[in-house]
């Protein structure tokens, strides 16, 4: 591969044109993953009445999803360390390829969720082989922090995007569009991704470590679950229980596994460094707090302003520019003043602007503070979240990317699926009566919680983070 560098450090220190298609292959590829989270959530009702599917269980559309995304993408992370990124990206995007096809065909409720488990599936796989393959093409530095800036703010607008591009295919075309879409992308990827992206692999294998594989897999598998059922059934309800349970069993038995086995899934000496830890923490905060916002403030829209799906969708096109602006800002805020101090700037101005929503009102004049505070939060939102990247990816061997890359994949899936249980929990606890009054009562309930969350949370990471760089 053709790079510049310099004579004295030997590395790339300007994109050439072989790496910026390098970029934007795998950066397209993230991108149509991070639209696939939310690009159904307004189709489901038309779903449900064009393939018969009982009401209560439209949610299974979405959690089949995210139980394969999250659930497995751990153990994907690492046999793509073992086994090879680039192979594992592309076998992950032909699943996905194929999957979007089945879905979009799909004539009864079980082939859908079939093809929403396989997306999951490709997603577990795809997603920390592609960031993966971003970081080791890009050495640490200038050029890594670039690639993660773009990569996060499309990775983050793409779940606005979703929202938005799937109320208009449903409406203008059909919501089997929503599957169709990512069909020609994945092909294009695949079609020309072999010929620029190298192959990157250890050149000795370790034996698999089993056991750590099934105690993780299946404990983030119970611990999505458990989430997800709180939505729909409760806290309290034995449908959220029981898996919770489970998960806090597997996973404290996944460390004791991974403290005995020779070569662990993720040896711990990893998991205990303050970057890889206290980096996670804050993007597990970033992700729940602005995925969960865009859900309260879809309410707030519908519910109390009476907007229609689409208009509510295309609302959040301020918020899809502010994760650009912020994108495109991080690398070089991050390169003059470090990751923590990025991470706290970013989360002052998250909680300060979703503070800021607690002044909405009843009347459609309201709009205007909604989208002013969604931009300025959302650009808040994203230089977290490219911290988050920088650091809890940096100081590690190239091996270990795909494991930390992984464990980011993993903080970022779980932090989307948190979210919207959680603060929709908040504010329907705080709902009392009936009208408008009393949602919108619920809801500013729940966007305090939000912005005490973002505060606490990147404030104590931030500050972490600081005192390990002295």
């Amino acid at each position: 591969m053709s790079v510049a560098v310099t004579p004295s450090a030997g590395t790339p220190t300007a994109l050439t044109p072989r790496l910026r298609l390098v970029l934007v292959l795998l950066l397209a590829a993230q991108f149509m993953l991070a639209v696939d989270f939310s690009i159904l959530n307004v189709a489901l009702p038309v779903i449900g009445a064009g393939l018969g599917f009982p009401l209560a269980h439209l949610q299974w559309i979405g959690t089949s999803f995210a139980l394969c995304a999250a659930g497995f993408t751990l153990l994907f992370g690492r046999v793509a360390d073992l086994f090879g990124r680039r192979r594992i990206f592309l076998g992950g995007l032909v699943v996905l390829a194929a999957a979007s096809l089945a879905g979009g065909l799909a004539q009864s409720p079980g082939m859908l969720i079939a093809a929403r488990v396989c997306q999951g599936l490709a997603t577990a796989a795809v997603t920390p082989a592609g960031l993966s393959l971003l970081t080791t093409s890009f050495p640490q530095g200038p050029l890594r922090e670039k690639a993660l800036g773009l990569n996060g703010a499309l990775m983050s607008a793409g779940f606005t995007t979703g929202a938005i591009l799937g109320g208009l295919l449903t409406d203008l075309l059909s919501w089997r569009w929503s599957f169709f879409v990512n069909v020609p992308v994945a092909l294009a990827v695949l079609l020309v991704a072999p010929a620029v992206i190298a192959e990157s692999r250890p050149e000795e294998r370790p034996k698999l470590d089993v056991p750590g594989a099934v105690t993780v897999t299946f404990g983030l598998l119970a611990v999505v679950l458990g989430l997800t059922q709180a939505g729909e059934h409760g806290w309290g309800a034995p449908a959220t229980l029981v898996p919770l349970a489970a998960g806090a069993v597997l996973l404290p038995a996944f460390l004791a596994v991974e403290r005995r086995v020779p070569a662990p899934l993720v040896p711990l000496d990893v998991l205990g460094k303050r970057s890889v830890a206290w980096g996670n923490v804050v993007g597990l905060v970033a992700f729940l707090t602005e995925t969960s916002l865009v859900f309260l403030l879809t309410l707030y829209l519908q519910e109390v302003l009476g907007f229609s799906p689409s208009a509510a969708g295309l609302s959040f096109g301020v918020l899809g520019a502010g994760t650009v602006v912020g994108g495109s800002v991080a690398p070089r805020l991050i390169g003059r003043f470090g990751a923590p101090r990025a991470i706290l700037a970013g989360g002052l101005v998250q909680a300060l602007f979703t503070a800021a929503l607690l002044g909405l009102g009843t009347g459609r004049s309201s709009l205007w503070l909604l989208l002013a505070a969604t931009f300025a939060g959302g650009v808040g939102n994203m230089l977290v979240i490219v911290g988050f990247m920088v650091t809890a990816t940096s100081g590690l061997a190239d091996h270990e990317q795909g494991l930390a890359t992984g464990l980011t994949t993993m903080t970022q899936q779980i932090g989307i699926t948190m979210g919207t249980p959680v603060m929709s929990a908040v504010a329907t606890a705080a709902v009392s009566g009936t009208g408008a009054v009393a949602v919108l009562g619920g809801l500013r309930t729940a966007i305090a919680v939000n912005a005490a969350v973002v505060l606490l949370g990147t404030l104590t990471g931030g500050l972490f983070l600081r005192r390990g760089t002295r």
